[in-house]
């Protein structure tokens, strides 16, 4: 015959739930991943793949772990955090020292993605906001947008966009209510003295090097609220274990 004793100790239901809850705020950040269409060498499938499986891993440990108080399963999402914690302090450690490495994978990233522009409307708008939004034209200016076929000004190429440049890399004129997705039409035949006046001529690896020094205290802030997440998670996870390893070591035979 068997004989149980059983301790004070007890999971507590609000660190039980308030983790459940943590994973479904996690899932819907991981989820927003998936809109990155194109990155350099990187198909857009698979890139999908692999942040769903990323996600639906962490969501399904961090979930069924808390609410079945399944040990293991917490302890897999409490170190998966920790692992994607420190990866991201290395990678920002790693791109403060090699700066000229990381300007040169992005000059990378938006050349390549230049020649595609045409190829998928996602990566299309991607680049379109980004011009807009940093008030610039190619990697390092509007000459970049030779690299796509369209745009190219060489004798060869026969499209009405030959020799000009997209509409995102016009200067907006404010009496215009309606966008003029024409602007860009033949800009780059003109003098070269005179392309300010129509389109922007600074490279968008220029205006994000002068962003970043501007915007360093908001930049900062986003990865401490970040870090502060996961920090909270990994608590969360850890009391958990703590609690249910007290239930469990509270049960005699």
């Amino acid at each position: 015959m068997h004989y149980y004793r059983y301790s004070n100790a007890e999971v507590s239901c609000w660190y039980k739930y308030l983790l459940f809850s943590y994973n479904i705020v996690f899932w819907g950040v991981l989820s927003d991943l998936t809109k990155v269409t194109r990155l350099h060498g990187i198909d857009p499938v698979v890139l999908v793949l692999m942040v769903g499986v990323v996600m639906f891993t962490l969501g399904f440990a961090g979930c069924v772990g808390a609410l079945r108080e399944n040990i293991c399963l917490l302890k897999f999402f409490c170190g998966a955090i920790v692992l994607i914690f420190f990866l991201e302090l290395a990678v920002a450690v790693l791109a403060f020292l090699f700066q000229d490495w990381v300007r040169d994978r992005f000059r990378e990233f938006f050349e390549s993605n230049i020649r595609s522009y045409r190829d998928d409307i996602d990566l299309q708008n991607l680049i379109d906001s980004l011009q807009k939004a940093n008030q610039c034209c190619g990697a390092y200016g509007p000459e970049d947008w030779d690299l796509n076929v369209y745009f190219n000004c060489s004798g060869a190429s026969y499209s009405r966009e030959k020799c000009g440049v997209p509409f995102s890399c016009c200067v907006p004129d404010p009496a215009q209510k309606v966008v003029n997705t024409q602007c860009g039409y033949d800009v780059r035949i003109q003098l070269k003295s005179k392309w300010d006046e129509f389109i922007f001529t600074k490279g968008c690896i220029q205006a994000l090097e002068g962003w970043l020094p501007r915007n360093i205290y908001i930049v900062a802030g986003v990865f401490i609220a970040i870090s502060l997440l996961q920090i909270f998670g990994i608590f969360l996870a850890r009391t958990l274990i703590s609690d249910i390893e007290a239930v469990k070591a509270g049960h005699y035979f």
